[in-house]
């Protein structure tokens, strides 16, 4: 496992961050949840991400049985999420943060979230009550540090600036869409996408980035290429033309050279940008999660990663 800092977080945070989408509370689910889980520590891994939508509130629920059950609360770094508008309309905003955060808790049974995150924006709603709230959030005990799932650098730039001119605590990651497969739009609805300037303003600042999709969900797998319409249609939406086909094409010859599958390669593509990286993976099995956690060892030189990339 290779390790990273996150500003706040007083111990190295595994750069290979387990997703819980699959995670469940019964039966097979159930099983699924704690093999990932149990193989992912044993690997080394110790950060993992969830939110208060996914699974319909079964992926946390199945990670806190887990946390429980083997007594791991203190192995493991909480990375949950909040204040998506789902059904419910823009949640940014105090009472949102207050309401959510508490769910996650219960849902969880823990105390406290190592690292919380927006979910979504609302650019409409002025920072300075969300700097407040989680601060205060924080002081309470029930935060130790926060960040942004897709909002613009600009925001978090606002939200930071807002937060230093007040002595208090800002955001200490974003967790946008990266991926060796460019996005052509957005997954969903209010998905931030990672143009170059956003790019650029991480690199600036060295400012840590948790990439989701950082696998582009599995466009690289083999399922999804040329002629193949039968895959997720989000995948062929987001990642299907011509230059992504040849990061396929690339990524695969490059993989063939190495030993290694393409799914390998674009990982390690997203692990070498020139900030720190941490990478959102959603194996659904123990084999794809080890699949995973071997591309770290991989290093591209500069050349094969622009090469790659179409530069």
């Amino acid at each position: 496992m290779k390790f990273g800092k996150v500003p706040g977080i007083d111990r190295p945070v595994s750069r290979a961050v387990l997703g819980s989408m699959v995670f469940g509370t019964e039966g097979e689910a159930k099983a699924r949840t704690f093999a990932l889980l149990d193989t992912y520590l044993e690997l080394g891994g110790n950060c993992i991400d969830t939110a208060l939508i996914y699974a319909g509130g079964a992926s946390e629920r199945g990670l806190g049985l887990w946390l429980n059950e083997r007594g791991t609360r203190d192995r493991v770094l909480i990375l949950d999420k909040g204040c998506h508008p789902d059904t419910k309309g823009s949640r940014v905003h105090p009472v949102g943060i207050r309401e959510e955060i508490a769910e996650n808790l219960k849902r969880l049974n823990t105390t406290y979230l190592d690292i919380w995150a927006f979910h979504r924006d609302d650019p409409n709603y002025p920072v300075g009550p969300l700097v407040e709230e989680l601060n205060a959030q924080k002081a309470a005990g029930r935060v130790r540090v926060f960040g942004a799932s897709n909002w613009t650098h600009t925001r978090i730039q606002e939200f930071n600036e807002y937060a230093e001119k007040k002595g208090l605590q800002g955001f200490a990651l974003n967790s946008p869409h990266l991926s060796l497969a460019a996005a052509k739009e957005a997954m969903w609805s209010g998905c931030a996408l990672l143009d170059q300037t956003a790019r650029d303003w991480h690199t600036k600042h060295q400012f840590p980035l948790f990439a989701w999709s950082s696998q582009a969900r599995g466009f690289f797998s083999g399922r999804f290429g040329p002629g193949k319409m039968d895959g997720d249609p989000d995948v062929i939406r987001v990642y299907y033309n011509d230059e992504n086909f040849e990061r396929l094409r690339r990524a695969e010859k490059l993989g063939r050279k190495k030993g290694l599958s393409a799914i390998q390669i674009a990982f390690a593509w997203v692990m070498q940008r020139p900030f720190p990286t941490f990478c959102l993976i959603g194996p659904a099995t123990v084999d794809e999660l080890r699949s995973s956690i071997s591309a770290l060892e991989l290093m591209l030189t500069p050349e094969e990663s622009r090469w790659v990339n179409l530069e």
